[in-house]
């Protein structure tokens, strides 16, 4: 064989032995290695609480662990500016509150797009919101919390800028004309904390951050924002059933990936959440914390994000709440 023809042998041996591994390195299975679930609030909030739940069973279904990390700050949005700028191939996931909605509507230049930069993977659950104080500030009832704003101004702690807790209680002013002052935290966590310890006199929580207090007798609960009581607290009224009829705000969770993941790999894991809110222990378990298991499509909740979006920027609007 001449020694050209040697060479030109050579050199497609060498193109056909670099195209097949890099073939079987596109198959490799997924997933191969640690998965990262990006949390954007401390420990302790519900969030992190629904965040953990989901994780711990994932690792177990996937056979790779999934570490949470908490990144917590500007109302979510600097763990979720991780997630929008991380490599898409389904190692990096998101999970968050509806604020990943409501933040749109509310800085005037938020760093990311919530509905473009995200591939939405799953609903994990919805949640009502509970009005609560410390038993030592005398608060039983909402009639109470409309004297008491009355006769002096008080405070009410939320866990960021306009997340839902926060323009519940923007609502709940508009709905019974009373003043009260917003003070901000950066998670529900902390604001508990100063709820519990009398700093702030009530605070409008996502229940599974809570309900754990209220059982525990640190928090009372007042009253729940939904149209409906709900089966953690049946003998917690509603705020419409002191008189404000129509009033009905609540919260959900969710899981998104970066934008261009792998449609199979969002899939996947979206088949894997149904399953996990789906199993009669996780079930049970969320319901305890007063949250109702959804686990849909990508596709269900790509719609659910786009209708969430325009009707908070409704309420967002309603409200006056901006942010720089």
């Amino acid at each position: 064989m001449a020694p050209l023809t040697r060479r030109l042998h050579a050199t497609l041996a060498s193109v056909f032995m670099a195209a097949c591994a890099g073939t079987a390195l596109a198959q490799t299975p997924w997933p191969a290695k640690q998965i990262r679930m990006v949390i954007p609030y401390p420990p302790g909030g519900p969030t992190d609480i629904l965040g953990r739940i989901v994780a711990q069973q994932l690792s177990v279904n996937l056979g790779q662990p999934v570490v949470v990390e908490n990144k917590p700050g500007a109302s979510g949005m600097i763990g979720a500016e991780q997630v929008a700028k991380s490599p898409p191939d389904g190692y990096t996931l998101l999970v968050n509150a509806s604020i990943h909605v409501i933040n749109p509507s509310l800085y005037k230049k938020p760093t990311y797009d919530a509905i473009r930069d995200f591939a939405p993977v799953s609903l994990i659950a919805e949640v009502p919101l509970v009005l609560v104080a410390a038993p030592s500030q005398g608060l039983g009832t909402v009639a109470d919390v409309i004297a008491a704003a009355k006769a002096k101004p008080i405070n009410f702690a939320s866990s960021g800028n306009a997340a839902a807790p926060h323009l519940a209680g923007e609502a709940f002013k508009i709905a019974t004309g009373v003043p009260m002052q917003h003070v901000p935290y950066k998670g529900s966590g902390p604001a508990l904390t100063d709820v519990i310890g009398g700093q702030t006199e009530l605070m409008f929580d996502s229940m599974p951050s809570s309900i754990g207090h209220i059982r525990a007798g640190k928090l009372r609960a007042i009253a729940v924002t939904t149209a409906k009581r709900t089966s953690a607290l049946p003998d917690v009224p509603t705020i419409a059933e002191a008189g404000f009829a129509g009033f009905d705000i609540s919260t959900w969770y969710g899981v998104w990936a970066p934008a261009g993941t792998p449609r199979d790999i969002v899939a996947r894991v979206s088949g894997e959440i149904a399953k996990i809110v789906r199993t009669p222990q996780v079930h049970e378990r969320l319901a305890g914390l007063g949250a109702t298991p959804v686990g849909n499509t990508p596709e269900e909740f790509a719609a659910y994000n786009r209708s969430e979006l325009a009707k908070w920027e409704k309420i967002v609007k309603a409200s006056g709440a901006t942010v720089d």
